[in-house]
Formats: C-alpha cells, sequence, structure tokens
C-alpha cells in the first residue's frame, strides 16, 4: 500500500486486506529523513519520508516476534542516528502483560530492509508490562529504557548501544523508588542532549504522589540522578497510565509535557508553565528554532500549542509529534487508521 499525498499536507493510511486496525503511531526525524511506526495486529510497520514528511514512501513490514504489547501508550518506537533507524516493540509468545520482551530491529538503508529481532531485555518476562522509550543520540548512540517487572515491584531498566543499535549492553538500573515502586502503567520517554547526557522522564509513586520525575545520567549510564518536574502533587490511588513528552535543547535544558489530574503542564528548562488546558495524553517536540510544540487529547478532539492553542483535528487519539529543521509532524490514531500531518 502507498501513501497518498493529496494537495494539502494530510496523509492516511488504511488497514489493508487483514483488517488489522492501525494503532499507536510514533516519529523520529533527522534532518529531511522522517520515519512513521504503529502496530498492525502483531506486526510492526514503518514508512519513511525523504522531504521532511511532505510525502511518504510505500510502508513495509519491520518485523513480528510475537503478540504485541499496544494500546494506551504501549506499541513500537522509533529513532534515527548512525546512519540507522531502529524500531522497537514488546512482545512475547502469550502476550497481554503474561510475558513480553523489548526486541529492536534496524535499517541502514533508510528503511528498505530490516534485520531483527534483536532481544534488549535480558531476563525473561521483565518487559512484560509493555511500556517503554527509545532514542538516538550523537555518535550513533541508541538509549532504551522500559518499566521493568523482573523483581518485586516497577522499576526503570535501560540498555545503550553505541553501534547504531547493532549491539545493546546488558540492563541497568534507571531509578528505583525509596517506597518499591514506580507508578506502574505510564509510558517513560527519553531524549539524549548533545553531550550525550540521558534524561528519563517517568511517573513516580512516592508518598503516595504520583508526579513526574526526571532521571539524568551524565556519566553514559553508570548512575542517574532524579528530580520532580513542577510544583505541586498528585495524590493517587490509582494509575493514569498517562505519561508525557520530553525533549532537550541545544544549550542542554530540557523541556516536559505532562498530564496532572485533568490538566496538562509543561516545563522549559527551570520554569514550571500551568496553562489552563484540559486534556490527557500529551507530546512534544521542539522546532528547528527550540520553541516546544505540544499536543495533547481534550476529549474526542487533538489539540496543539505552538505559540497559540488550536484543533488540530475534531476526532483523533494517541497523538505523536516530531521535528527537525526538516520541518515538524504530527500522527495519531484517526478510527482504524493513523493520520499524519506535516504541521510547518
Amino acid at each position: 500500500m502507498t501513501l497518498v499525498l493529496a494537495l494539502l499536507p494530510l496523509l492516511t493510511f488504511a488497514p489493508d486486506n487483514t483488517g488489522a486496525p492501525l494503532r499507536q503511531p510514533q516519529l523520529a526525524m533527522d534532518g529531511l529523513t522522517a520515519v512513521v511506526t504503529y502496530g498492525a495486529g502483531n506486526d510492526v510497520f514503518a514508512a519513511v519520508s525523504n522531504d521532511g514528511g511532505q510525502s511518504f514512501g510505500k510502508r513495509v513490514l519491520v518485523g513480528n516476534a510475537g503478540v504485541i504489547s499496544l494500546g494506551r501508550h504501549r506499541g513500537p518506537r522509533v529513532a534515527i542516528g548512525g546512519g540507522a533507524i531502529v524500531v522497537a516493540a514488546i512482545a512475547g509468545e502469550k502476550g497481554k502483560g503474561q510475558d513480553g520482551e523489548l526486541y529492536t530491529w534496524r535499517s541502514t538503508d533508510l528503511g528498505k530492509t530490516w534485520s531483527g529481532p534483536k532481544r534488549v531485555s535480558d531476563v525473561p518476562g521483565a518487559a512484560r508490562e509493555g511500556l517503554h522509550a527509545l532514542a538516538a543520540g550523537p555518535k550513533g548512540v541508541f538509549f532504551a529504557t522500559w518499566l521493568d517487572l523482573r523483581a518485586k515491584g516497577t522499576r526503570l531498566m535501560a540498555a545503550i548501544s553505541r553501534d547504531a543499535g547493532a549491539t545493546w549492553s546488558p540492563n541497568f538500573p534507571v531509578y528505583e523508588s525509596a517506597d518499591g515502586h514506580i507508578c506502574e502503567c505510564c509510558h517513560p520517554s527519553v531524549a539524549i542532549a548533545p553531550d550525550g547526557a540521558l534524561h528519563v522522564m517517568f511517573r513516580n509513586w512516592l508518598g503516595g504522589s504520583r508526579d513526574m520525575w526526571v532521571a539524568t545520567s551524565r556519566d553514559n549510564g553508570k548512575s542517574f540522578s532524579a528530580k520532580k518536574m513542577g510544583e505541586g502533587t498528585w495524590v493517587l490511588n490509582a494509575c493514569p497510565m498517562d505519561g508525557g513528552g520530553l525533549a532537550v535543547k541545544g544549550n542542554g535544558e530540557l523541556v516536559t509535557s505532562w498530564r496532572r489530574e485533568q490538566k496538562i503542564f509543561w516545563t522549559d528548562g527551570p520554569a514550571f508553565q500551568a496553562p489552563d488546558w484540559n486534556g490527557k495524553d500529551s507530546a512534544l517536540a521542539l522546532d528547528a528554532n527550540g520553541k516546544p510544540v505540544i499536543a495533547w487529547t481534550e476529549g474526542m478532539r487533538l489539540m496543539i500549542y505552538d505559540g497559540d492553542v488550536r484543533e488540530l483535528t475534531p476526532h483523533g487519539g494517541f497523538v505523536a509529534l516530531a521535528a527537525s529543521r526538516g520541518g515538524v509532524l504530527a500522527a495519531w490514531e484517526s478510527g482504524t487508521g493513523i493520520t499524519l500531518q506535516r504541521l510547518r
């Protein structure tokens, strides 16, 4: 199936003849190269643009590793760096939280062919919650992190690749809560700074509060320090199943977006932003000028902030964003398909 480009820069993928709905799109951009990935049934697909998202080539089957985790921010992730595109997903023989390993696939020909799957999580069933994040950084570094259940309680574990996803390190811890667990159903986010610092945002569960924290390593993952984002707290005896967005500016400062109760908040460096935005499921990217673009779900609508707040679409969910000097792209679930929009 090819992707048809209309006069307006709005693209839609529809299910193929299997009828499996397309779910949980994710985006990555590097210059004029853009990649969208998503799950359909137990398959992972990707399509590549070479013109900053103005058009995309035919979707390609990335791979299948069993029963894939999909829904509520589960699903494949994608990153570009070091001459490679890497897609990650969690899958198991049984799936549905009974088992699950983190796998990666790799392409060095702009998504035409894929090798893998390569298993990244090194304890059977440890990644069965199905929630993970993936990012690329300088010098061919890729970093993957996930909610890990290899021991009692939920913690953050990670692995790093220094050869553009060809091989991965043994797993190592990012954060373990003093209360014995982090929030068990909220996806993490990850970003790598220009200087190589590793940043992981996650929802903690500490003293009854489920706030967003960022763990940072400046020694290649040997140690991490963590701090809470924003002001105030969210005391909650339940899991909101909602993570957030994370990006790093050229000067190393972090920008984050996330939900507390039924509101969207964000931080820009040391500044805490508390606009009156109702919503959930936020995503974030930085444009070529380092300005934040934030999208979120409000009821049935998708909203976007890029200096002003406006409606992106009246019907959609689970929006993803990516940006580079090539532009800014959004992708979201629309019925049983996936819609992509070039924002600028």
